[in-house]
């Protein structure tokens, strides 16, 4: 049978017009890896949100808050009270050590209790003002030297009244020692000590007993033992609590030379130039030991005595004492600062307290958390921000408290041996770093106890 022919232009149903290729075969359709994006929260919200979450928590538990914020609160004021106290005492009894003269040492004739240089033990030692040249020379830890002359019961007129007074003859060296300033006029110079000028100056009770009241002193003339001197200044009243020789309010000043010359107090000092004392600074406190020695050792090869023998001279060393009450108010200190690191370690349990319960009272909040995302160290960072934050917010309280304090009882008149309440950047740098140290061991446990929850655990959790 022919087969018709199927015209080029027509249609035919067994074969397209237009080839096309076959369609490829369905499967997976590959997707790009999903990188989930990490909502950040600006960190002003941050803190925002934490201080708004731990006011809820003060507030949830009103009276158990109040403790644990008092607690810190106290803890860290009795901590810098306590060190400024005794920063005020030290600070007084110092003061007061300066009314005699600021890191003074003073030599005193003594006896010898050792044999020396082939003499007897037992010898009395006398200062000569001969042995000042020679310490200034040879001793090169000393900074200034000076001999200290006096007569006791000098008699003394002016035109309205009379006494006998203790008389010192100073230098300007024997002044840069002593505490002894002129408020009004001037004080004993170079020239008058030169010079032998007849010139005074006179301390405030002896003032009162000569003057009485008077104004306009400087200038007016009385009688030392009969001889003229002219009043050139007054010293302040001075509060004294301490001195070897008598209260300076109770002296009268001269050059030395006038004093040898006018009224010795016996006929050796006037010939042989004996002193009552040599008197020093040296030129560093870490080095008053060393000093010490040099000065017992020229006088030991002046006067024959072994520089060992504690007895030869006696020495007022006021640096030694000075360290020695320093002594006294370090472990005074360290022990009201104990006492005081256990009162803010009090303070923590009790916000580690609080932030325990905060945990328990949360803990479907933390599963919830968990379960929409948040991690491990998102909790942990949380409530331990949390934890430091209560327990800043009541040290700083306590800072305030005890700054008020403070400016209260400095606005205030002092009493003797006592300079106030100092407050001292050491020392707020060391109540900072308790407060910190308390803060992060009383944060760092309930804030772990969060973390380590399980969203399963946690949602079940029943209040």
């Amino acid at each position: 049978m022919a087969t018709a022919a199927t015209p080029d232009n027509e249609l035919s149903l067994e074969q397209p017009r237009h080839s096309r290729p076959a369609p490829a075969p369905l499967g997976p359709v590959p997707l790009k890896p999903y990188r989930r994006g990490r909502i950040r929260m600006n960190w002003r919200e941050f803190v925002v949100d934490l201080a708004r979450q731990t006011v809820a928590n003060v507030r949830r538990n009103k009276m158990r808050s109040f403790l644990t914020l008092f607690g810190i609160a106290w803890g860290i004021a009795s901590l810098v009270l306590m060190g400024a106290l005794s920063d005020g005492f030290r600070q007084g009894q110092r003061n007061r050590m300066k009314e005699i003269g600021d890191n003074l040492v003073m030599v005193f004739p003594g006896r010898t209790e050792r044999q020396a240089g082939g003499q007897r033990a037992g010898r009395e030692i006398r200062l000569y003002n001969r042995d000042i040249p020679v310490i200034r020379l040879q001793c090169p830890l000393v900074e200034v030297v000076a001999a200290e002359m006096k007569t006791r019961g000098v008699a003394m007129r002016s035109r309205y009244n009379s006494g006998q007074f203790l008389t010192l003859g100073v230098t300007p060296e024997y002044l840069s020692l002593r505490t002894l300033p002129a408020a009004v006029g001037r004080n004993i110079n170079q020239a008058d000590v030169d010079q032998g000028l007849r010139v005074a100056v006179l301390g405030d009770s002896v003032r009162k007993q000569l003057f009485e009241s008077r104004p306009n002193i400087i200038g007016q003339t009385i009688q030392l033992n009969n001889f003229p001197y002219v009043v050139v200044g007054l010293m302040g009243e001075k509060a004294q609590n301490s001195s070897y020789d008598g209260w300076d309010n109770d002296k009268v000043l001269v050059p030395n030379t006038s004093l040898r010359r006018d009224a010795p107090p016996n006929r050796n000092v006037y010939e042989e130039g004996q002193l009552n004392a040599i008197l020093y600074r040296p030129v560093s406190l870490e080095q008053w030991e060393a000093a010490q020695l040099q000065v017992k050792t020229v006088l030991g090869r002046l006067h024959g005595f072994d520089p060992y023998d504690d007895s030869a001279v006696f020495i007022w060393d006021t640096i030694e004492g000075a360290q020695l009450f320093d002594t006294v108010f370090d472990s005074t200190e360290i022990f009201l600062a104990v006492i005081a690191l256990v009162t803010l370690s009090l303070g923590g349990v009790g916000v580690m307290n609080t932030m325990m319960m905060a945990v328990s009272e949360r803990t479907n909040e933390i599963g919830l958390k968990k379960a929409l995302g948040a991690t491990q160290r998102r909790i942990l960072v949380e409530f331990f921000l949390e934890g430091v934050f209560l327990a800043l917010l009541s040290g700083v309280a306590g800072l305030v408290l005890v700054g008020g304090l403070a400016g209260a009882v400095n606005s205030l008149p002092m009493p003797e041996m006592f300079s106030g309440l100092p407050i001292k950047w050491n020392l707020l740098a060391a109540a900072t770093g308790a407060l910190g140290l308390v803060a992060v061991l009383a944060a760092l446990p309930p804030a772990w106890e969060a973390s380590q929850l399980t969203p399963v655990e946690a949602l079940r959790h029943e209040r």
